[in-house]
């Protein structure tokens, strides 16, 4: 029997984890278990009567309204409610009325090590309710589900200290307006999120994987102090110095103290640089147009290799990002404007190289209403007018998560949609706290739905296990990704995060085995291996050369 992969993910907008379901629904092969709680949103069902169940507007009280494919009517997800998805493959289900019934039995079951003594089910309405058997049944649970071709999503939501002026004054919770609804809190029972996620996590693993769970969790804390200032709404400052948040918050995660800066680094770490006449010619063009390579600008020890071999990854939008990584060398002072001739002298550039792959990056432009994916799209385009036969990678931030600005980049049809999960659950916080781990999979989910063959990359070496990497490649492959990369770790400067340890290449060539049998098309794995390495190579095994 598999493993129950158990996910718990922290704070995760409706829509993102959405996204990542969806792409588990669609792709992965493997059991999972998403848990996490929501910003305000009500969702309602395929049947569900809005003109009569719901009370407010719901801009109003700051929350979404969101239609999905579920059954059920209107309810609520907020803060204080933990709220899981279990996506998973039941081939020899009756319908979803017994999953139905499975979830609303984990969900006793937990209740019942949790101290409620009362939990259980009313037979006229599905969810799970207190004191059933008494003169006031309440609503503790939501449980909404889809099962189909034997796959399932969707699920439940359980009340932990949520605020119940949700359910009660502004909608009519799960259409059933002559019960009330309740909480662990209300009925005076002190139970931290931790501990509700600690007990469903063990029950579904011996519910639906004979009790072998694989969990992994993002940091259970977020301090607003920990974002960059663009994130945090606040404009930039000076450049931002690592030392000691970025190490106390590693050190948070379970990360003792790295290698120092000055530690030998094995040979199979030592790139050999080659300054010929091809490097020297991409160099004078580069300068000549006033490009910005990400080669140079995050020290890549592949440069002459790729050079050499008449390829770079061109970085648009500047060389000023709006966040500030633990891993990244890239400039964090205020950006400029986007140079608006940028993507004509870019096009030029690869006309004049004669380039069959190119590969866009950019930084982080949290300063724009679209995050920079409009200037993204215009190079494309810009690439494709002036040489057809070219095909396009695009390596991406988040863009906050947002669809629409996204939808404006995948509209282009960039032949390879690349974003960078960097590093497994436990150490996201850490390595990178302006991003997160749903949102970095529910971006490639997107663009896996969009149609577009997708690419992501992880980092070795900066404190995480075996069995975390691992589990990260059953997430990529889980949502459908193409390709991934991975590569050691190599501490910037001594503001950066430190390297944990060196990884041997037969580890790399371990993990490249594990990602290809978990599912993704081709994984490129070595210690000097980054984003864009090779990158041509691994389009070219999942995809066609772009003709036109």
């Amino acid at each position: 029997m598999t493993a129950l992969r158990v996910r718990w993910l922290g704070r995760v907008p409706y829509r993102e984890a959405l996204a990542v379901q969806q792409a588990l629904f669609d792709h992965g092969r493997e059991q999972h278990l998403l848990l996490l709680e929501h910003d305000h949103v009500f969702t309602y069902g395929r049947h569900a009567d809005l003109a009569t169940n719901l009370r407010c507007e719901p801009a109003a009280v700051g929350a979404d309204l969101i239609g999905v494919k579920r059954g059920g009517d209107i309810t609520y997800h907020g803060p204080g409610q933990l709220v899981g998805y279990p996506v998973l493959s039941l081939p020899n289900a009756k319908g979803s009325l017994e999953h139905v019934r499975a979830v609303e039995q984990l969900l006793i079951d937990a209740l019942g090590e949790l101290g409620v003594t009362d939990a259980g089910r009313l037979p006229e309405y599905p969810g799970v309710w207190v004191d059933v058997h008494g003169p006031s049944p309440r609503k503790i649970a939501a449980i909404g589900v889809r099962l189909a071709r034997g796959r399932t999503m969707h699920g439940f939501a359980l009340n932990l200290t949520t605020d119940l002026t949700y359910m009660r004054e502004h909608i009519v919770a799960c259409g059933i307006a002559d019960r009330p609804v309740t909480s662990l809190a209300e009925e005076g029972i002190d139970v931290t999120m931790r501990d509700a996620v600690d007990v469903i996590s063990r029950l579904a693993g011996e519910r639906w994987a004979g009790g072998i769970v694989e969990r992994q969790d993002v940091a259970w804390q977020q301090r607003p102090g920990d974002l960059a200032p663009f994130s945090r709404g606040e404009g930039a400052g000076e450049p931002i110095t690592f030392q000691p948040r970025s190490h106390q918050r590693l050190e948070q995660a379970g990360v003792a103290a790295g290698l120092s800066i000055e530690s030998r680094k094995p040979d199979w770490l030592r790139p050999k640089v080659r300054l010929g006449p091809e490097v020297l010619a991409l160099k004078k063009t580069m300068r000549e147009l006033d490009l910005v390579t990400v080669c140079e600008d995050a020290g890549c020890p592949n440069l002459s290799e790729c050079w050499s071999d008449g390829t770079a990854t061109f970085m648009v939008l500047g060389e000023r990002c709006t966040r500030a990584c633990g891993f990244c060398l890239v400039d964090t002072r205020k950006p400029l404007e986007p140079d608006a001739d940028e993507p004509r002298r870019l096009a030029e550039a690869v006309d004049r190289m004669a380039l069959d792959h190119v590969v866009l990056t950019m930084v982080a432009r949290d300063d724009l209403a679209d995050g920079g994916m409009a200037h993204v799209a215009e190079c494309v385009r810009a690439i494709r007018e002036r040489r057809g036969a070219a095909r396009v990678e695009t390596l991406i931030s988040d863009a906050k998560g947002s669809a629409a600005a996204l939808d404006v980049l995948f509209a282009e049809r960039p032949d390879v949609l690349n974003h960078n999960l960097e590093t497994v659950a436990r150490l996201q916080r850490a390595v990178r706290p302006s991003a997160g781990y749903a949102r970095s999979l529910g971006v490639l989910s997107l663009a896996k739905q969009a149609g577009l063959v997708t690419k992501s990359s992880v980092m070795a070496g900066i404190g995480e296990t075996d069995d975390e990497l691992i589990g990260a490649l059953a997430d990529l492959a889980g949502v459908g990704c193409d390709i991934v990369t991975i590569g050691q770790y190599l501490r910037p400067t001594t503001h950066h995060l430190p390297v944990a340890r060196w990884v041997e290449p037969a580890e790399f060539r371990r993990w490249a085995e594990i990602g290809e049998r978990l599912g993704i098309g081709h994984v490129e794995a070595s210690p000097l291996t980054r984003s864009s390495y090779h990158a041509k190579h691994a389009a070219d095994q999942v995809t066609p050369v772009r003709i036109g």
